[in-house]
């Protein structure tokens, strides 16, 4: 079997920066565990799998299905991935916008936005809550604990040397569930900076992340009091995002635009 691929970094305006995803389009879909076995391979944070959805948008559809797997397993929503997956297909179908019908999160989509796009993804809301053990396994001093029962757990630090000079533990990290780990605070070149850590997942700190700014969005516009803001999430790639929040309640959107830049294209044989 030969499937197309793209390697592409995304978020991103050149390459080696950003985060890293393949795209793969399937004619239909493989086994799950063939799935997770081609991402361990890939060996990239998320690999995402595209296949023409049969129900079609004129029916309550997408345009594509779409599923996204870490080197371990498959994961509910990858922000990164889904960009990833509009560039290649806008790039290769043209047109300006394609949707994705996905498993857990619902019908998504990608829109070009001049040489860029912007993705997407369901807000992602959290509570005050606590969490002691993991503050101490992330270190620094978190001044607030938010949570969401879908395990996206926001730490909120004073300033943007105290997320820089994070060095956690993450094998402990790992032993405490799936979790993304979300520490952030207020940036000094951008409105708000963030670092993930989702050792748990087999990502031990993530370059950057979709559904990390899709908790980040309802968190800071909240705060800041205005519907956008810009981002930067400091990994060793590192990448920029242009955040705004769109809608209300169970309907609100973070769009969240960036460039992509594709580094690699051509066929994994299987």
């Amino acid at each position: 079997m030969q499937i197309p691929y793209w390697h592409v970094d995304a978020f991103a305006a050149r390459p080696f920066g950003g985060n890293q995803a393949a795209v793969m389009v399937l004619d239909e879909w493989l086994p799950d565990d063939v799935l997770v076995a081609i991402a361990a391979e890939n060996l990239f944070a998320e690999t995402a799998f595209v296949v023409r959805d049969a129900t079609g948008p004129e029916n309550g559809g997408a345009d594509w299905e779409l599923r996204w797997c870490t080197p371990t397993e498959e994961v509910r929503l990858c922000g990164h991935a889904t960009l990833a997956s509009g560039h290649v297909l806008l790039q290769r179908d043209g047109g300006e916008r394609v949707t994705f019908r996905t498993r857990q999160s619902g019908i998504l989509e990608v829109r070009a936005v001049g040489d860029a796009y912007e993705v997407g993804l369901p807000c992602i809301p959290t509570q005050p809550g606590e969490w002691a053990e993991a503050a101490a396994l992330l270190g620094g001093a978190p001044l607030e604990v938010w949570r969401n029962p879908l395990g996206y757990d926001l730490f909120l630090y004073a300033d943007e040397a105290a997320i820089r000079t994070l060095d956690p533990d993450l094998r402990g990290l790992a032993m405490l569930g799936n979790n993304l780990f979300v520490c952030t605070a207020p940036g000094e070149r951008t409105d708000v900076v963030s670092r993930v850590f989702v050792p748990g997942g087999g990502v031990d700190e993530d370059p950057v992340t979709g559904a990390a700014h899709a908790t980040l969005v309802p968190f800071w516009t909240q705060r800041l009091g205005r519907d956008h803001f810009t981002a930067h999430q400091a990994s060793a790639r590192g990448g920029d995002l242009a955040c705004r929040k769109e809608g209300a309640g169970d309907d609100a959107r973070a769009w969240l635009g960036g460039s992509c830049v594709t580094v690699v294209e051509g066929t994994f044989h299987l």
